[in-house]
């Protein structure tokens, strides 16, 4: 059946990793009939983590989305993997969704999963529930991770659905603050019960801290609240509905997903005070003149959808779309605002977990996917031939970790490559590279767990194994004293022999990429027509610097004096020449290392600021400057060699509880310290030995 707008909700699931977000999902499956049995997350059988990879860490690994209908309404749940390595996945989902429920343990109280899926719906000004979960498992604690809630977040957290407690603090039921209701679970069942006297004190309480929040919604509330007087239910409702909308109020809902507890309560309050796809986010979007405006989603408009999800895998390609405008349905020609190309539509489905059921028509709001769509990527718009518009691109964060890869098998690079291609159209938070320099394939990822997952993809989908390895440092070499070396190169065979004699001066120059060539010969002790053949054979030496075998750079050569001979005399005799005065001059010449240096720029709390300052000492690193980035955050700029940074992704995350973020790029060569350089050389002499 198709939906109104107004009858869709988009809602995420973030939080911190094991949570209960996949839980959660498959209970809102299960309560609404979607699925007529509960899968678990450790038995591998839940709609949300269907992929081998997932099943088999028991964690989720990409966003997967599960459509609920309760009561008249389409709720797009989105679920999202709490690991920080996947954190391209939930900016897909935070894309397409209009709001957001964080999931908080009531055993881990506020996880630096909860403090990052805050600071994301901040960012985007998104409504969000937060959702206390696990409340009747053993060692978990409603009231403290409440408390912590209020104490991170402030006052505008709002409780609207807490637990009842008996004597030995085990969870028997739940109450419904906004109605006053009580509720117990009877054989998985929910079952209305009289309001515990006892509890009525307790119901009280939260009643008016919620009216609190309500009467902040508007200053006629305000007052009446002052006044003493009391809301009816309707102006409750809409009180809160404005405060989600407005980003005053976000309530605070509990329950536990494997027992089914509380999750009805949830879908009515989803249902109730989260906002339809025309009331969410607000989109830019970009016309085809380059100007911006503000994109409103509308039933009635011409069709628009953004592509936020790619899956590739053996049984073809999903373009998942969430349609912002106008409704599409298969067949139907669109624009892809990125390519200015043509598209046809395929067919249309609404996804399950993996499984797809195909619809005729997708409407304005709702959240599907259109199959065998090749040349569409993750990001794109399609739209209407009559308004061409080109949305906001996702917002990935830059991959800052790096290995080496290389097939386990010689002669497999193409096979890693392509497997790499399909993968990256998943999942465009990673790079590939090929560095000509180094000859490495780098791929660059959000840390080691990213990177383990896609060696494991490879090896399952494309049958493909690899290795990896650190990846190599391209340091350069230059000279620091002139020297002046004769090079003479002469054979002799039967027939015409070889013979070429040159003097090179050899002189260190500052920031200098390119070898300088110049010649001050005089009275034509080299005829001119060898001259190519000399600088030519200097460019192919100067590849291969004297020390660890480095590009030589800031280097001028000088072709000053020589002698030939009328028949011996060739281009190759006197190339070769060069090279053997090349070889012979560098060495003496007081040759150096240098080593690529990077600007850091690195985020963190306040209180990991000495941890991560002496960190820094300990790579060579120079610390710039500090600024305070609000939020009590500072961000520290500072420069470091880029060779002492490749763990640096791994390092950081373990000194910050993963609340760090950093950012590394390369500003320029600088002479290498002697121990630094020693290091080095020896490195490349045991790679050359292999």
């Amino acid at each position: 059946m198709s939906y109104s707008v107004q009858n869709i909700r988009n809602v995420c699931l973030l939080g911190h990793s094991g949570s209960g977000k996949t839980s959660l999902a498959e209970s809102l499956l299960f309560m609404t009939g979607a699925i007529d049995r509960m899968g678990r997350v450790a038995d591998g059988n839940t709609v949300c983590d269907y992929d081998p990879e997932e099943v088999k860490r028991q964690i989720s690994l990409s966003t997967a989305v599960a459509p609920i209908d309760y009561k008249g309404c389409r709720i797009n749940v989105l679920d999202t993997p709490g690991a920080f390595d996947f954190s391209g996945e939930v900016m897909e989902a935070l894309r397409a969704a209009d709001a957001a429920i964080i999931v908080a343990s009531a055993k881990d109280g506020v996880s630096v999963g909860v403090e990052k899926a805050w600071k994301y719906c901040e960012e985007r000004n998104m409504p969000r529930f937060i959702y206390i979960s696990k409340i009747d498992e053993d060692h978990s604690d409603y009231n403290a991770t409440f408390d912590a809630l209020r104490e991170r977040f402030g006052n505008k957290i709002a409780p609207v659905v807490v637990p009842t407690l008996d004597e030995n603090k085990k969870v028997t039921g739940l109450m419904d603050i906004l109605n006053k209701r009580a509720y117990e679970m009877q054989d998985g069942r929910r079952v209305e019960i009289e309001l515990p006297e006892d509890k009525v004190a307790v119901i009280n309480e939260f009643n008016d801290a919620l009216k609190e929040s309500v009467a902040e919604t508007s200053e006629e509330f305000m007052e009446r609240f002052f006044n003493g007087e009391d809301f009816t239910y309707a102006e409750m409702a809409q009180g809160l509905r404005q405060g989600v909308r407005e980003l005053s109020v976000f309530p605070v809902l509990c329950g536990s997903a494997v027992a089914d507890m509380g999750t009805l309560m949830l879908l009515d309050n989803i249902m109730e005070l989260l906002p339809s796809p025309e009331q969410g986010n607000y989109h830019k979007a970009t016309l085809a003149d380059g100007t911006t405006e503000e994109f409103v989603v509308s039933a009635g408009g011409v069709p628009t959808a953004f592509v936020f999800k790619t899956i590739s895998d053996q049984y073809g390609k999903y373009s998942f779309v969430k349609v912002l405008s106008g409704s599409i349905t298969p067949d139907m020609t669109m624009v892809n605002a990125r390519t200015g190309d043509n598209e046809k539509l395929g067919r249309l489905y609404t996804m399950r977990g993996k499984k797809a059921t195909e619809v005729k028509e997708l409407v304005c709001g709702d959240i599907g996917a259109i199959a065998k769509m090749d040349k569409v990527k993750t990001g794109d718009t399609l739209c209407d031939s009559r308004k061409v518009v080109a949305l906001k691109g996702i917002p990935f964060a830059e991959p800052c970790y790096s290995v080496a890869i290389a097939p386990k098998t010689r002669g497999q690079d193409d096979k890693v490559a392509q497997g790499l291609n399909r993968l990256n159209e998943e999942d465009p938070s990673f790079s590939v590279v090929n560095n000509a320099e180094t000859h490495q394939m780098v791929l660059s990822g959000a840390g080691d767990m990213q990177v383990d997952v896609l060696v494991s993809k490879l090896k399952t989908r494309f049958n493909v194994e690899v290795e990896l390895s650190p990846v190599r440092v391209a340091y350069r070499e230059k000279i620091r004293k002139t020297v002046q070396k004769q090079g003479r190169h002469k054979k002799q065979t039967g027939g015409s022999g070889q013979f070429g004699d040159v003097w090179i001066r050899f002189e260190p120059q500052t920031e200098q990429d390119d070898m300088i060539f110049a010649e001050e010969v005089f009275g034509g002790s080299v005829p001119k027509n060898y001259f190519p053949a000399v600088e030519k054979g200097l460019r192919e030496a100067c590849v291969h610097g004297p020390l660890a075998g480095y590009p030589v750079v800031n280097l001028k050569a000088v072709l000053y004096d020589g002698s030939y001979h009328p028949v011996d005399s060739s281009e190759i005799a006197f190339k070769t020449a060069a090279q053997l005065a090349y070889k012979a001059a560098l060495p003496e010449a007081n040759p150096c290392l240098m080593e690529p240096v990077g600007e850091l720029k690195v985020t963190v709390p306040d209180s990991y600021m000495g941890d991560v300052m002496g960190d820094l000492n300990k790579r060579r690193g120079r610390v710039m400057g500090m600024d305070p980035a609000g939020n009590g955050e500072q961000v520290i700029t500072a420069e470091v060699p880029m060779g002492e940074m490749s763990t640096y992704a791994i390092d950081l995350r373990s000194m910050t509880q993963s609340r760090g973020t950093f950012t590394l790029h390369f500003v320029r060569y600088e002479d290498c310290p002697p121990a630094a350089q020693e290091k080095a050389i020896a490195e490349a002499k045991a790679r050359n030995e292999e």
